[in-house]
């Protein structure tokens, strides 16, 4: 019987120890027994195959996501540094999670090398796994990434302008004030708590770096006793607003999606050619189309629909009036509308359809990588005389190009149909100025 047979299928770090009890390995899973098991079942280079000769037992700590196995693999690399994690990297050469000291502290993806700012935690192995908790954990707990020179301080401290010439009161005002401007597009999507138009104060901002810092610390627990807390005070104070925000942080850490870090030999990602309906044996499946409308970039407006085994649910449908751009830019309204819908905890997709060419693919799968959600994305573009349909990229089995065609034609008809009513509503609310 091999030793990984017992071992759960849940997330969790394995630890792997040769015959003198001597940790050689640490590795993080989102499903122990299918990790571990790819080490035995699977050849492999010299310096696994010259691990898996020395390992004699296994022993793991279970986790609630992957996400968390993630940060308890990379304190007990650094807590025990195991001969085969650390061979073939210098300490320097890890990456590590940085919170700076700044008033407004950022958080930074840095070397070992680099010169410490601020709390560091990690090391982590790898980069792309760093990047999309990053990416995770920036909707839970969302931070600035701007500049500090160019944070606003709603808290600073004020100064009185002098008299005016005819006498008048003076006029307090803000001692770093700057003009506000336009949010950007990060606290338009939940992303940044609004540094940049002074929507938060250095006191909730901190506080909210505060349970990042302990969630990088596996005290997941305190996180949420500390909100609930701060939750129900502020329901009897009737603050509701701030007390629903708080719900949905609190709802977002106990349901992290987090199939950005499941590594491909163990990944959930649904593959259309085997997740087959029970009574057909045809394959089941949900994607997602979207497209944009526009003119010059008036009435901007995106759409979704959705098909499922190949027919519409139009019960999951979305409509979204772009917000943040005003000039024509398909690609940049496409990101906007992906990175809203990935926002919100909606059934994930087994393909994403885009309506447009290259730059509207590109685009998409920029903004599904940092939304940490790994899904294919599919374009059609009509050809050079508009008469004939160009795929771009991979359809995967099990999906006809007749139906992705039928999406693109409905996710069309949709965008359509919600851009011409916002036009019209637009026209009747000036008429009637």
């Amino acid at each position: 019987m091999h030793i990984y047979k017992t071992l759960p299928e849940t997330p969790g770090v394995y630890i792997m120890k040769d015959s003198f009890g001597r940790i050689l390995y640490v590795g993080k899973a989102g499903n122990l027994r299918r990790r571990v098991a790819s080490y035995f079942e699977r050849p492999h280079d010299a310096r696994i195959a010259a691990l898996v000769e020395k390992i004699k037992n296994i022993e793991y700590r279970k986790t609630d996501t992957a996400l968390e196995a993630l940060i308890l693999e990379s304190m007990l690399i650094k807590k025990y540094s195991p001969p085969f994690n650390v061979r073939e990297k210098d300490d320097k050469s890890f990456l590590y999670i940085e919170i700076t000291k700044e008033k407004f502290p950022r958080v930074l993806l840095v070397r070992g090398k680099d010169n410490a700012r601020g709390a560091r935690f990690g090391p982590f192995v790898s980069a792309s796994s760093a990047r999309a908790a990053l990416n995770i954990l920036r909707r839970i707990f969302p931070w600035s990434t701007h500049d500090p020179v160019k944070v606003i301080d709603p808290g600073a401290p004020t100064v009185r302008a002098s008299k005016t010439a005819h006498g008048t009161p003076p006029v307090t005002q803000a001692k770093s004030a700057k003009p506000a401007g336009r949010p950007c597009l990060d606290y338009e999507i939940g992303l940044c708590p609004g540094t940049c138009i002074g929507a938060i104060s250095r006191r909730d901002y901190v506080k909210n770096i505060a349970w990042l810092e302990l969630f990088f610390k596996g005290k997941k627990k305190k996180i949420i006793a500390s909100l609930k807390k701060e939750m129900t005070a502020a329901s009897r104070q009737l603050e509701f607003e701030k007390a629903e925000k708080l719900r949905r942080q609190l709802f977002a850490l106990q349901h992290i999606m987090d199939t950005a870090l499941i590594g491909d030999g163990e990944s959930k990602i649904r593959n259309l050619e085997y997740r087959k309906n029970p009574e057909s044996n045809e394959p089941k499946y949900r994607i997602e189309g979207y497209d944009i409308s526009n003119i010059a970039g008036d009435a901007a407006v995106g759409s979704m629909v959705v098909f499922e085994n190949g027919a519409p649910n139009t019960d999951e449908y979305r409509k979204f009036k772009i917000r943040t751009i005003f000039q024509p830019d398909d690609a940049g309204m496409l990101t906007e509308v992906l990175a809203r819908r990935f926002k919100n905890n909606w059934p994930l997709p087994d393909l994403v359809l885009i309506d447009g060419g290259l730059p509207q693919v590109n685009a998409a799968r920029r903004a599904l990588v940092h939304a940490g959600a790994r899904i294919p994305v599919v374009g059609i573009a009509k050809g050079p005389e508009r008469k004939r349909n160009d795929i771009i990229g991979a359809v995967p089995k099990g999906v006809s190009e007749s139906v992705l065609v039928r999406i693109r034609d409905e996710a069309h008809r949709f965008a359509i149909g919600y851009h011409k009513a916002l036009r019209r509503r637009n026209f009747l609310d000036n008429r009637n100025k």
